[in-house]
């Protein structure tokens, strides 16, 4: 019984060894492409489900994104929606980029299957949303909208200043959620192409 365990477990990690090298026979400039695909696809699904609670919440549609563009002091609501989007677009896409590139030099993260892939996608979640997120929307966007609901430059920015006043930890918490969806997917999409052997390099 100990003998069959511990030959199960001696095979166990043989296959991962293996899945793991398996990983390093690729091209890298194809990997690092696709990881960057699935951060651009992920991003464009977590976009969709922030345009979703903007519906259930009553907000008008891209709220989010607006918000980002007034935080830069851009006072035109479309305008700044249109730019709120396009960084949102952009991290969501970097993030996959780095994401691919960091794989490649640590194997820890390197995504051999789809179920690893979505670990390792979750820390890439965690990571942008306590680097990047937490910090801009502590010191960037809130201090803006509080000084927005005092002095907003128009009515419609008064408007989603006021509607987001004494919300703060509820953002944070509720981006929280959304990133680790972001990571989760970008893993699970790493993954899977690793498996199905996407960008195998068979030179």
């Amino acid at each position: 019984m100990v003998k069959h365990y511990l030959y199960t477990l001696n095979n166990s990690h043989k296959i991962m060894a293996m899945k793991t090298k398996s990983v390093w026979k690729v091209d890298q400039k194809m990997y690092i492409l696709y990881c960057t695909i699935a951060g651009f696809i992920s991003v464009w699904a977590i976009s969709g489900l922030l345009m979703l609670v903007d519906y259930i919440s009553g907000t008008p549609g891209g709220t989010f994104f607006t918000v980002i563009g007034i935080s830069l002091g851009i006072n035109e609501p479309v305008t700044a929606q249109y730019v709120g989007f396009g960084l949102h677009l952009l991290t969501g896409t970097v993030a996959g980029n780095i994401y691919g590139q960091a794989s490649i030099f640590w194997r820890r993260i390197t995504p051999n299957s789809y179920r690893h892939g979505i670990k390792t996608g979750l820390v890439v979640g965690i990571a942008l949303w306590a680097i990047l997120f937490v910090p801009l929307a502590t010191f960037g966007i809130q201090p803006k909208l509080d000084s927005f609901v005092t002095s907003a430059p128009n009515q419609y920015i008064f408007e989603i200043a006021s509607h987001f006043q004494g919300l703060y930890p509820v953002i944070i918490i509720g981006s929280l959620i959304f990133h680790l969806l972001y990571g989760a997917l970008l893993g699970f999409l790493a993954g899977r192409m690793t498996e199905v052997r996407a960008f195998v390099n068979h030179k």
